[in-house]
């Protein structure tokens, strides 16, 4: 019996492998083209910020459920798979965030790795009291009034601060630092006490603090006269020499007689008072009171804080405004009267 002889078809076989060689090609191009579409941006040209807050403790998985949700990526597996490859997973931070459908995904993903969020520059001036800091913060839309005001009441535990209760008007007045601060968007209002608090405490301890301690004077009697000084100094080289006129009134048993004490009761500024405002019947009427009011009337600055901590000496008991930001300062009622005659006219 005659056997065959079988040759493959090496022309056609070949050609069968090309195709699927050249298939499979297509087919990992078209997987490389989609998967660079995944990562580039949702819509290259729209500019809309898109506000996202990311909580605590939310790892690749939950925050790419959150950008999905906002139209901020195209796929939750695809921004997991970057973060695992770019080592990201484990480095994402929370916070309060704001991008735009124009930025890619790797862009997106970097920002949250290193933490840029959404912050609010804010100066909080010198001599500002509380109430007039909440406002400012609100303005910004940092915080609510009701939310400030239930901060004020919280608990905060620096040693600095004076026990609750008393003839204070605000526990916190004169505590909460005047200075540039950089608040993210959505913290709690107790956290930004908090924050100025903290400010505080840096700019107290521990030289001024142990000062404080040498001159037999609690924090509060400094914040306190501190806070005189910063409302009623129009010019820095007049601060210590108002705080040495307290420290003689003080000493002599005399009423201060700070018209910016009366002003913080009436919660306005008049450039004279009435006698009628003199006459207000509060224990921060330095006119009506002897000795120190209960509590700050502001937030005392660096400078007025180390005033208050070095009186200048002299024999002045008096001074009046000469109407151009300085004062007249005298060491007799009659030198007083004569200031006032000169310069109030």
């Amino acid at each position: 019996m005659r056997q065959l002889d079988f040759k493959p078809d090496k022309p056609r076989r070949a050609r069968k492998i090309i195709s699927l060689l050249a298939c499979l090609i297509i087919i990992a191009l078209a997987l490389v083209q989609t998967w660079k579409i995944q990562y580039a941006a949702v819509a290259p040209q729209d500019k809309t910020p898109v506000d996202i807050v990311i909580p605590e403790k939310s790892g690749a998985s939950q925050i790419a459920v959150l950008l999905k949700q906002n139209g901020l990526i195209r796929s939750e597996l695809v921004f997991r798979f970057y973060c695992s490859q770019s080592n990201l997973a484990t480095v994402l931070k929370p916070g309060h965030y704001r991008f735009t459908r124009s930025q890619t995904l790797p862009e997106i993903a970097q920002l949250i790795a290193q933490g840029k969020i959404v912050s609010t520059t804010v100066t909080i001036p010198e001599g500002y009291t509380v109430e007039q800091v909440g406002r400012l913060l609100a303005e910004k839309n940092l915080v609510t009034a009701a939310d400030w005001q239930a901060a004020l009441k919280a608990d905060y535990n620096f040693s600095f601060l004076p026990a609750a209760g008393g003839k204070r008007q605000q526990r916190l007045e004169g505590f909460l630092f005047p200075d540039t601060y950089n608040i993210e968007l959505g913290t709690p209002a107790h956290q930004i006490v908090n924050l100025m608090l903290e400010r505080f405490q840096k700019a107290w301890e521990p030289e001024m603090a142990a000062l404080a301690q040498e001159q037999k004077r609690s924090p509060l009697e400094l914040v306190t006269i501190a806070s005189i000084i910063e409302r009623e100094a129009m010019v820095a080289g007049e601060r210590e020499i108002i705080s040495g006129v307290i420290k003689n009134r003080l000493d002599k048993k005399m009423a201060l007689q700070m018209c910016s004490t009366v002003l913080y009761v009436l919660k306005q500024d008049k450039p004279t008072l009435s006698i009628a405002d003199t006459q207000i019947d509060s224990y921060y009427n330095t006119y009506k009171y002897t000795g120190l009011p209960p509590g700050p009337i502001a937030s005392p600055g660096l400078a007025s804080l180390q005033a208050a901590l070095h009186p200048q000496k002299h024999n002045y008991l008096y001074f009046v405004a000469k109407g151009d930001g300085t004062h007249q300062f005298s060491a007799t009622n009659a030198e007083h009267l004569a200031a006032i005659k000169k310069y109030q006219k």
